[in-house]
């Protein structure tokens, strides 16, 4: 556990402060976009005034040989619009999948001045989120990403919600409000 002094310190050199209080958000209505279709990334434009979140799905809805193809979607979609006042998360493959390191380390270089919440899913303990925390301020800092990346912790097993309490204060980075599944 760290000192309450050292608690709100970057965890990288160069990676921005973590936020004190949650920036204030409207989070009514979040539209998942399979980003892998390129029928459903043409609606992005026309969605981004009519939700308050658009979310890049690459997780479990995602069959397995469309998981590049998918993230290349979400970083098109994050690239080519303007997001204004509407979030702009991604909902990353798991921890223990073979596809979440690169959806991390590809998507943060190329729109991470864009995304506002990596949305993780089964999580289970408070080192799941220690382990993105440090990911996140590292690639913050290594990109000149000037505002921290928030985390939405899902909680889809019985481990994830009995440590629930543990999940939601392993960092100071904000994570928004954890759910279970």
């Amino acid at each position: 556990m760290k000192t309450p002094r050292a608690f709100y310190q970057p965890l990288a050199i160069g990676a921005p402060a973590p936020y004190r209080e949650l920036p204030a958000r409207l989070e009514r209505m979040i539209h998942f976009v399979p980003p892998h279709v390129e029928k459903m990334r043409a609606k992005v434009p026309d969605l981004i005034s009519k939700v308050d979140v658009v979310l890049g799905n690459l997780e479990d809805a995602i069959p397995a040989d469309a998981k590049e193809a998918a993230r290349a979607g979400f970083i098109a979609m994050g690239r080519d619009n303007d997001f204004g006042a509407t979030g702009l998360w991604t909902r990353v493959n798991c921890l223990n999948s073979p596809w979440f390191l690169d959806d991390i380390m590809e998507i943060l270089p190329a729109i991470g001045e864009k995304l506002d919440v990596v949305m993780l899913p089964k999580v289970e303990s408070p080192w799941d989120i220690h382990y993105l925390d440090q990911l996140l301020a590292q690639l913050e800092a290594k990109n000149g990403i000037s505002k921290p990346i928030l985390i939405h912790a899902i909680l889809e097993t019985a481990e994830g919600v009995k440590n629930v309490e543990a999940i939601t204060t392993a960092s100071a980075r904000p994570i928004s409000r954890p759910r279970a599944a």
